[in-house]
């Protein structure tokens, strides 16, 4: 079993969710009391957020790089950045350490192909749903990538850093999570990605007959993958 390397924090809500997916993962697969080889780093997030709000995304990667060499000195032999928005970083992260990242997008992309699915609707915060790094990614893959309008981004940013990220989950903001899936089903997302680690916890299959794509469920797969695979 290979050491997967957790960078979490951001929030601590979905790196706690993260820590027990891969572990109940690791114990479905092989049975009896193992548990996974988690080597993992918890940031500040109040300091990574006032980054993000300042659009300082140089010094929010050259903090993100050196957590991620402390996670690869721990002995992990894999890293996550445990959130979908600071993958815009992704980059630099992976410049800064020797050992692979598994990028939280390519991993989405690639089940989301295998499905068959070829229009998919992306909620996350707004640098997730605005910014280029995300949707390009993955329409690199062959997926067309629909986002909600203006006021339906602002109120899903809102509800994400308001009210997810401190572990306040509403009846009000599901409901109108809702309403924005069937308006991105009605202009012809076949699915929906759930591109904020935080939104699982909101939003279900339970809620809607639209197909999900938890990215936390996700990219949480693809750690035991790797950290399984004897290759």
């Amino acid at each position: 079993m290979k050491t997967i390397g957790l960078l979490g924090g951001m929030s601590w809500e979905s790196t706690a969710l993260y820590y027990r997916l891969i572990n109940e993962d690791i114990r479905a697969r092989l049975g009896g009391l193992h548990s996974a080889k988690i080597a993992l780093l918890s940031v500040d997030f109040h300091a990574i957020e006032a980054l993000q709000a300042n659009d300082d995304w140089a010094a929010a990667a050259d903090a993100l790089a050196t957590s991620a060499r402390q996670v690869e000195a721990a002995g992990a032999e894999c890293l996550l950045i445990c959130t979908n928005t600071m993958h815009l970083v992704a980059p630099a992260v992976a410049e800064a350490i020797s050992i692979p990242l598994l990028h939280l997008a390519d991993a989405t992309a690639q089940q989301i192909r295998a499905d068959g699915v070829d229009c998919v609707g992306l909620l996350g915060t707004r640098f997730t749903m605005e910014k280029g790094f995300y949707r390009e990614r993955l329409e690199a893959q062959g997926l067309t990538v629909l986002t909600p309008d203006e006021d339906a981004r602002r109120l899903v940013n809102d509800v994400i850093y308001n009210e997810l990220c401190l572990g306040d989950l509403r009846d009000s903001s599901r409901a109108a999570f809702l309403d924005i899936i069937e308006s991105l089903r009605a202009r012809g997302a076949e699915a929906v990605i759930e591109g904020c680690t935080e939104i699982g916890l909101l939003v279900t299959p339970a809620d809607t007959t639209m197909k999900l794509y938890d990215t936390t469920l996700i990219h949480a797969k693809a750690a035991v993958d790797f950290s399984l695979d004897n290759g």
